[in-house]
């Protein structure tokens, strides 16, 4: 019996246009591993709201057909019903937690499922244990980077042991050997315990290889639901760009021009001292130059002190020893721009920087896919959407030193080709690029520095 059906499944959000979902129907089998693919806004998460019962209960909007979850009609069932049954890891999990602590974290489903308190603290450690997590049971949430607090969510849906396990961008923000784990444990999962997973995924090297079908939807549509073997033959044909195999291009190498931005033998600690950090320390006597015309990587495992690295080179924040440099205006781009949202017209958002130049807002628009989209909330985009317009914004000032922390989260291929070309276009300034994106890194970097434990290690 499938785990989950949906007939002819058509939704709108609260002053839409168009619907985001036009005559969807599938059904979800238990075991099954399910990779759905598609453009920014083509109703991934949406599609994945729907099977969690979120749509319409918590968003509201116009919706038709119909949606069962374990025999349960969403219509008529709230999610908080559905809980024991089906579990989420959304694509901003910034917004998913509401503990204090890790392990509490993990624990609060388990305790709002009546779960008996002997058996709460074992689920909750077996689960961070089982996303390699362990190490981080007795840490302050808002001390953790963003792939450990993916980790965390992660961990909180397994620990509720649902049938159908709902995974939207779940890799946007771990570090390869991570996310390669991760996928690992969500198809073992799928055949061990006959748990049906539902993942969308924007980089698809990562993803398809574990899948053993795959839904492309466009504009609200499904164009493809097929076996793995039929999809990448369909992909070939169709959409190129979302094959694992395909590639950003390798920068035209060129002659670095002159130090814009020097950080010399920087530390910094949080104030609790971050678990495994050398000497409490967040970074430590780090050093590196970003010259113009120039695109560092900056690369390295989850919690190793490259955000942080990245604020102080920015100057958001003041090293505790060492001192850094920067000539001209320096721009950056946080890991979860969602947070610092300002205006409520995207158009206005990216003019925010330029005294209101509407002109130069548009044109900024217009080089990342979103100058149809002037008029709109920015809380209306999608997460992918979203990134978009925080790169838009930060690149309309042209900073001399440009600092992105994760630009490709939740960006398709098709548009994180055109976000490498915008990248690599830069010749007159410096660019220093945080990522756990590969292709990013081979797409763009003319310079690749990692970090391990706060230390910068290794200058490839």
């Amino acid at each position: 019996m499938a785990v989950a059906v949906a007939s002819g499944l058509t939704y709108t959000y609260p002053g839409a246009s168009r619907p985001a979902l036009d005559g969807v129907s599938l059904a979800v089998e238990p075991g099954q591993l399910i990779v759905v693919l598609g453009p920014s806004s083509s109703g991934k998460s949406t599609l994945l709201r729907a099977l969690a019962g979120l749509v319409p209960h918590f968003y509201g909007g116009r919706f038709a057909g119909s949606v069962e979850v374990g025999g349960s009609d969403t219509r008529r069932t709230r999610p908080a019903e559905l809980a024991g049954t089906v579990a989420c890891l959304f694509q901003d999990p910034e917004s998913q937690v509401v503990m204090g602590r890790v392990l509490g974290e993990v624990a609060f489903g388990l305790e709002n499922l009546g779960v008996t308190p002997a058996e709460i603290a074992p689920r909750a450690l077996a689960a961070l244990a089982a996303v390699g997590a362990e190490h981080l049971a007795g840490r302050p949430t808002d001390q953790l980077s963003g792939g450990e607090l993916q980790r965390v969510c992660l961990a909180s849906t397994l620990a509720l042991e649902p049938r159908l396990l709902l995974l939207d961008e779940p890799t946007s923000q771990l570090d390869p050997e991570v996310a390669h784990d991760l996928l690992d444990l969500a198809l073992a999962l799928a055949a061990e315990r006959g748990i049906a997973v539902v993942c969308s995924e924007q980089r698809t090297a990562r993803v398809l290889p574990h899948a053993g079908r795959v839904l492309f939807l466009d504009q609200g549509r499904v164009r493809l639901d097929a076996p793995r073997a039929e999809a990448l033959a369909w992909l070939a044909a169709h959409e190129p760009a979302y094959l694992p195999a395909a590639s950003l291009g390798e920068p035209t190498r060129r002659a670095p021009g002159d130090v814009l931005c020097t950080v010399r033998d920087i530390s910094y600690g949080y104030p609790a001292g971050p678990a495994g950090a050398r000497a409490g320390a967040a970074v430590a006597h780090a050093s590196l130059e970003l010259r113009r015309g120039e695109v560092v990587a900056l690369v390295g495992p989850n919690g190793s002190g490259k955000s942080t690295l990245a604020k102080l080179a920015t100057g958001l924040l003041e090293p505790a020893s060492g001192a850094v440099s920067c000539a001209g205006r320096a721009a950056y781009l946080s890991q979860d721009p969602g947070r610092y949202l300002a205006r409520d017209r995207v158009e206005d958002e990216v003019a925010l920087g330029v005294g209101g130049d509407r002109r130069r807002a548009h044109d900024a628009l217009a080089a990342v896919g979103l100058e149809e989209q002037g008029d709109r909330h920015p809380r209306d985009l999608s997460s992918g959407e979203r990134e978009r317009l925080a790169v838009a914004a930060v690149l309309v000032t042209e900073p001399d030193v440009l600092i992105l922390d994760e630009p490709t989260r939740g960006v398709d291929p098709v548009r994180k080709r055109q976000l490498a070309d915008l990248i690599r276009a830069g010749s007159g300034r410096a660019t220093l690029v945080v990522t756990h994106d590969e292709d990013l890194v081979r797409g763009v970097a003319d310079r690749v520095l990692r970090m391990e434990r706060g230390s910068l290690v290794a200058v490839g």
